[in-house]
């Protein structure tokens, strides 16, 4: 009876998300129509055939997913890039929109309590401006963030500690979304840069597949080519659940990382233990774990340094002493600005290190690929190389 509760509920909180999530979506579309319709003067036809795209872009991602289920894999990725490209767009017009809307208020406001003539700023009042501002800073800004997407940089932090008998590097890839758009030569390039770094043991955590991995055999067999002397590890975040639990560890098994659900290993040759813990999704998706995070940790105290694996940067403070660093992602530092700004509200260390007297104690990948849109702005994608550096 609770698996069908458990099931019955993730239905429901599906459900509940995706009809918010395209009521928004479509009325940002709305928003979009009615400053266009507004700026010039459309005969029906244009209106029409305007308005059967926007419809389009409103249920793209739900046809890209249909599509490729049923094999249609060449539109799928078509519409993949079309479809994020216009949601960056659309997403930035309605935010220079809402600027462009709240200066005209501004200045009516200033008009009328000033009593004075603003003719100086009446550019500000006509509809075309309302619509043709917030358009070309959107296009600039993607195609901006576009190229920003691409060029992935190498973040590098030392760490000191007495625990450790050996120097270790470890690089850290989170976030990748491997899928309709990430694909093989962007793994590819990923895997290349990581080759020169030259890592003792690679780590991935969370989300390294995206919602669509059907056929991506010839991914895994590169991202299989990257070697290491200590292994790889790996660990689940939110799009591993969304994407289907089992088919998602499969793929990750097959790309030769070690995945730890809970669990952690010890590597003697560096006196390192690292931890991996299951993202919180899994507990919607009916996966409780079998032991907490504070009983895990606890058991690989063996004065051995210890970095938790753990997708989202959120501090459980019953385990604060109990490791040494903290490797997360999720973030992607917003990935579109201005969602920056919700991101650093929400999460203690948005990217970067978050550190106390004994240095860095957390630290947040902004990510190594992009979710949907193939755009960042203002958030880089990164490859981080921690060297763990022996303290005498």
């Amino acid at each position: 009876m609770g698996f069908f509760l458990k099931k019955f509920f993730r239905i429901l909180c599906m459900r509940i998300f995706f009809i918010t999530f395209f009521s928004l979506y479509a009325l940002i579309h709305v928003y979009f129509f009615i400053k266009l319709k507004s700026a010039f003067n459309l005969s029906i036809l244009i209106q029409v055939t305007i308005i059967l795209f926007l419809l389009l872009m409103v249920f793209s991602p739900v046809i890209i997913r249909i599509s490729e289920k049923e094999g249609l894999e060449t539109f799928a990725i078509l519409l993949s890039w079309i479809g994020y490209l216009w949601m960056a767009f659309i997403f930035l017009f309605l935010f220079f929109g809402l600027i462009t809307d709240f200066g005209r208020f501004l200045l009516f406001l200033i008009s009328k309590v000033m009593g004075r003539d603003l003719s100086l700023f009446s550019f500000l009042g006509l509809k075309k401006f309302h619509f043709i501002f917030p358009l070309v800073c959107a296009f600039l800004f993607v195609f901006y963030g576009y190229f920003e997407a691409r060029n992935i940089k190498i973040e590098k932090i030392t760490i000191e500690s007495d625990k450790i008998i050996n120097n270790l590097r470890i690089v850290q890839i989170s976030d990748v979304h491997i899928g309709l758009i990430i694909r093989n030569d962007r793994v590819r390039n990923i895997v290349e840069k990581i080759k020169i770094l030259d890592p003792d043991i690679v780590v991935s955590t969370g989300d390294l597949v995206d919602g669509q991995i059907d056929r991506l055999n010839s991914i895994a067999e590169i991202l299989k080519e990257l070697k290491t002397p200590f292994g790889k590890y790996a660990i689940t975040g939110n799009h591993e659940f969304y994407a289907g639990i089992n088919q998602a560890l499969s793929f990750i098994e097959k790309s030769g990382f070690k995945i730890l659900r809970n669990e952690g290993v010890y590597i003697e040759n560096f006196n390192v233990n690292i931890v991996g813990v299951d993202d919180l999704e899994s507990i919607r998706f009916g996966f409780k774990p079998k032991i907490s995070e504070v009983e895990l940790l606890k058991n690989f105290q063996n004065g051995g340094y210890l970095i938790l694996l753990k997708h989202r940067p959120l501090i459980n403070e019953q385990s604060r002493s109990l490791f040494d660093l903290q490797l997360s992602g999720h973030t992607h530092k917003g990935q579109l600005f201005p969602f920056s700004i919700i991101t650093a509200l929400y999460y203690p260390k948005q990217a970067g290190c978050l550190r106390d007297i004994n240095g860095c104690y957390l630290y947040t990948s902004r990510g190594t690929g992009t979710w949907g849109p193939p755009v960042r702005i203002f958030a880089p994608p990164e490859i981080t190389v921690i060297d763990i550096i022996r303290k005498f």
